[in-house]
């Protein structure tokens, strides 16, 4: 298939296409007339990114589950460099649940003591004429 029909099936652009041949991840086959030849792998390869990029994966990140696709697995997770990413995503999701839960505590914290001292609401003075 050619590149449109590769961006249409996977509903990208031919851009991001060849953005990511650029980038070492999708390796296209050209035909006699020049024009970027995909198959059924390379439709997967794409799906792969797509779906690691949905989760909040860099471009960079998905390097390990291409290259196993690549490899002949059935997933791109079946290899330990792509096990690796995950555990260190979980670890980045994981601190910026604890910073996240740091902020929210300040907060509440902050409100409780701002609760204490509101008695009317607040208006602003008039302004003189």
């Amino acid at each position: 298939m050619r590149i449109g029909e590769l961006a249409r099936l996977t509903g990208t652009t031919t851009r991001a296409l060849r953005f990511y041949e650029a980038e070492g991840l999708l390796p296209a086959g050209r035909a006699a007339n020049g024009y970027r030849e995909y198959d059924e792998d390379d439709l997967r390869l794409v799906a792969e990114i797509q779906t690691l990029r949905d989760v909040g994966f860099s471009l960079a990140d998905t390097r390990p589950f291409v290259d196993c696709l690549r490899t002949g697995h059935d997933a791109g997770d079946a290899c330990p460099a792509s096990v690796e990413v995950y555990r260190r995503k979980l670890d980045e999701v994981e601190a910026c649940l604890r910073d996240l839960a740091a902020v929210r505590t300040a907060l509440l914290d902050k409100l409780a003591v701002a609760t204490t001292r509101v008695a009317e609401p607040c208006t602003a003075p008039e302004e003189p004429r």
